[in-house]
């Protein structure tokens, strides 16, 4: 047994050894360092990760202008990768599905629906032009030893673009992660020339798979920000919506099943998802019988992958160390970089320039002095020949930059002698002036050296810009509340003797239908109120009088109540609404909560309702009048936490309900935001005006459609096709002017509402291609300024159209106003406030 085992070794014996602690505290610190370096996190210098530097370098070693089968670019690139040839292939075909630096041929597999490429035998890849201009200069490029050191590969690429912005990458490291989304090319360089100039820039993402962004908390890129993206949904018809793309790193399958399963939580209701893409994405949701197209489009977003969230978090090398950085420092550096890059190309190609000016000057010279002669002449040795060469130039050097070199004269000595006899000096004297000009043009691009890169910045922009434009429509989203668009999957019922709530109490009073998401309010006799969330079970309290779904911030719904002080006997009616509040928390609503406290009278009313109660007092009240009415309409509505008015100071045997009062509220006034498509109680938009009861909302649409609408804040509007908005009214009149694309002319005409169908379009004007809405207003007498004739300076015409044209049917054609010869059309009338009756909407 050693000393070790037996545990007698002594100190000198234990010197030099390493303990297993320390062994992984040094492993694990390099093991950490290797991932986020060689691995993970890509490099600032090009944007790019080590494996996807060794696949560019290796299909530029191979680059002939063909085609290359992508099996043998991975064997190329497993010179210089030491990880397999898994990891090249991913990564290989993760930078060809991007369509930047890689040109594909073959089944590469789609994003959109999680498509696997075929195998590597079978596709093919060849570098971009793109990339060959932007990613390789062996001049300016830093190498290194490949891992085993038998070949060069470089350090970082000598990128002229923000490649890292324009790919975006994803990397998970030890400690650390990484996530940097795509930008848009065309915006890139926009945004580089602008910094170039000094001028403010901003970047958002934009992603090849399409789709809506709200990038409102991009936070430029950096940790802690966050974008949404959503699908395009449109509504076929009533009972189909469709799905037009997915949204990014979301793939058709992974959609289809978040909405069946959405679909078995109950969240939505439909009858089928079919996925019918092919070119283009394309899923077919068959909704339920009965269910609102608008309100499933929100439940899409609420409650599936139609809506995404994203956090960006910008992590790259750095001088060898991770960053956290903005999406805008990595468009600053990389330009700061390309700038740098192509200065010292320019000085490079100066160098080649002054070289090749040199030698074509002593090429010159050599021959049209007769320099040549000396290599007739007799000499003892052949450095003695080049020795007479170098005396020969001797009265000519003065007229060279720099001195002649040994290497030189050699060279000079190396021409064909049938090139001396075809020699013509004139056209040395033509080289050496476009040399000289060369120069002229590098030294000027070099003093201005923004300039350049400005114009190199441009040129990537016309030469590869085309089909690049923005795919990902950058929106603001509207916040969906999901209680209000969850369905109702489940019933609350209550035993009010017992003060129990819940969804599993089947033998008990039915409430109401309801969501797992939604909250329900109760009262209690003692005036206690409590909001709980639905649940299977819960106990809120004995002797409920009130119980219902409750709905945040409603200001509409009113709750009236009656009750008895348990401390001071004096009876109290009051008026409050309930719109926040904390979950699960008692509120105490009548008095100090005496346990004499009693309601007598309670109601909730859903429009700020007012009945009138009669009150009747104790048989042993020494008040003259037993028995009196009580108008809920006298009291203003207040917070619910207010005492409320004193009704009697006597005791009261009970109240009962007498007759059924008006709204004491006034309309809902409510506004329409036309950059989210909703409308709101929030003041946000344009004002449309007071609504209650059966008033409609018309919507006139840029492809010369109607719409009757309600006001149900769940609606939902194209913003890119609603032209005109307002509170319908059946008496005004409809202006428009139309473009007649068939008969190339424009039409006016003037038209009453006639039908009364919600959420129907009805086609106004002529119907064809090319045909479109140009004007359109609901002014009493429209005003209106025609011009005409040649753009730079038009004949100008006004009139009052109510003048030219009568009102017919919302069907007719109309009548001409303007030929070929338009120009423009504008409405001179001022519009007045909605509320007062005359003209209201909006004309986006």
């Amino acid at each position: 047994m050693s000393e070790l085992e037996n545990g007698t070794a002594s100190d000198e014996s234990l010197q030099g050894v390493i303990h297993v602690g320390g062994m992984y505290e040094n492993w694990f610190l390099d093991y950490a360092s290797y991932v986020i370096l060689e691995r993970a996190v890509p490099a600032v210098e090009d944007g790019l990760k080590p494996v996807q530097r060794r696949i560019m370098h290796a299909m530029k070693e191979m680059d002939d202008g063909r085609f290359n089968k992508v099996a043998n670019i991975i064997g190329q690139t497993m010179q210089y990768h030491p990880h397999g040839d898994a990891s090249i292939s991913d990564a290989i075909v993760n930078m060809g599905q991007k369509d930047l630096l890689i040109e594909t041929q073959g089944n590469w597999g789609d994003v959109r629906t999680g498509d696997d490429a075929a195998a590597a035998r079978y596709i093919e890849a060849r570098l971009s032009k793109f990339a060959l201009e932007v990613l390789f200069n062996a001049k300016t490029t830093v190498w290194q030893l490949s891992y085993d050191g038998r070949k060069n590969e470089p350090l970082a690429l000598p990128a002229k673009f923000p490649l890292l912005l324009a790919q975006g990458a994803e990397g998970i490291a030890v400690g650390l992660s990484t996530k940097i989304l795509p930008h848009n090319f065309c915006e890139l360089i926009d945004a580089s020339i602008k910094y170039l100039r000094g001028k403010k820039f901003e970047l958002y993402p934009d992603f090849m798979t399409g789709g809506m962004l709200d990038a409102g908390n991009y936070n430029d890129g950096k940790r802690g920000g966050k974008v949404r993206v959503r699908a395009h949904i449109e509504e076929k018809d009533k009972k189909t919506l469709l799905i037009k793309d997915v949204p990014y790193g979301i793939t058709t399958t992974q959609l289809m099943e978040s909405i069946v399963k959405a679909n078995d939580n109950g969240k939505i209701k439909i009858k089928k998802v079919v996925d019918n893409t092919a070119a283009e994405v394309e899923i077919e949701v068959h909704l339920a019988p009965g269910i609102s197209p608008d309100i499933t489009i929100d439940a899409l977003y609420a409650f599936t992958d139609c809506e995404i969230s994203i956090s960006p978090n910008a992590c790259v090398i750095i001088e060898d160390k991770p960053r956290f950085v903005t999406a805008s420092d990595l468009l600053r550096q990389s330009t700061d970089l390309t700038k740098l890059l192509l200065q010292e190309e320019l000085k490079i190609k100066l160098a080649e320039l002054e070289n090749k000016w040199h030698y074509t000057s002593l090429e010159k010279i050599f021959f049209e002095k007769q320099i040549y002669k000396e290599l007739e002449q007799k000499h003892k040795d052949w450095e003695t020949v080049l020795q007479a060469i170098d005396k020969a130039f001797g009265p000519y050097k003065k007229l060279l930059k720099r001195p002649i070199e040994r290497e030189d004269i050699v060279k000079l000595t190396e021409k064909p002698v049938r090139r001396i006899y075809r020699l013509d000096i004139n056209e040395l004297n033509e080289q050496i002036k476009a040399i000289e000009a060369d120069i002229k043009q590098v030294k000027f691009d070099l003093a201005n050296l923004t300039d350049f890169a400005v114009t190199y910045y441009e040129n990537l922009l016309k030469k590869y810009g085309k089909g690049r434009e923005r795919k990902t429509e950058l929106k603001t989203f509207d916040t969906i509340q999901v209680q209000q668009v969850a369905m109702a999957n489940t019933k609350i019922y209550v035993n009010r003797a017992e003060g129990f709530i819940g969804t599993s109490l089947k033998k008990d009073e039915f409430v109401a239908d309801c969501s797992d998401l939604d909250n329900i309010i109760v009262f209690l006799r003692n005036g206690k109120m409590l909001i709980t969330k639905v649940a299977e079970k819960t106990f809120v309290g004995k002797d409920i009088i009130h119980i219902a779904v409750f709905r945040k911030n409603d200001e509409r719904t009113t709750y009236n109540m009656i009750y008895v002080d348990g401390i001071s006997g004096v009876t109290y009616a009051k008026r409050f609404n309930v719109t926040g509040i904390t979950r699960d928390k008692e509120y105490e609503l009548a008095g100090k909560g005496d346990k004499h406290t009693k309601v007598y009278y309670f109601s909730a009313n859903p429009n700020g309702e007012a009945e009138v109660v009669t009150v009747k007092l104790s048989p042993n009240s020494p008040a003259r009048k037993k028995e009196f009415d009580f108008y809920f309409e006298t009291l203003d509505i207040k917070g619910r936490n207010s005492m409320g008015n004193q009704l009697t100071k006597y005791a009261v045997k009970g109240v009962k309900f007498k007759e059924a009062g008006v709204s004491t509220l006034a309309g809902m006034k409510i506004w329409y935001d036309d950059a989210t498509g909703r409308l709101n109680i929030e003041e946000r938009g344009v004002y449309i005006g007071s609504f209650e009861g059966e008033d409609k909302i018309l919507v006139i649409n840029k492809n010369g459609t109607y719409e009757l609408t309600n006001y149900e804040l769940t609606n939902r509007y194209e913003t890119a096709m609603v032209m005109y908005i307002e509170k319908f009214n059946p008496e005004k009149i409809v202006s428009a002017i139309y473009y007649d694309a068939d008969k190339k002319q424009y039409n006016a005409k003037r038209f009453k509402i006639e039908t009364q169908t919600l959420h129907n379009k009805f086609q106004f004007i002529k119907e064809g291609t090319g045909n479109y809405l140009e004007l359109v207003t609901t002014v009493e007498s429209p005003l209106l300024l025609l011009k005409t004739g040649k753009k730079r300076n038009p004949e100008e015409e006004q009139f009052e159209l109510n003048e030219f044209v009568e009102v017919t049917g919302w069907k007719t054609v109309g009548t001409r106003i303007a030929g070929d010869d338009f120009v423009s059309i504008e409405l001179l009338n001022e519009e007045e406030d909605p509320d007062d009756g005359a003209v209201q909407g909006e004309l986006f």
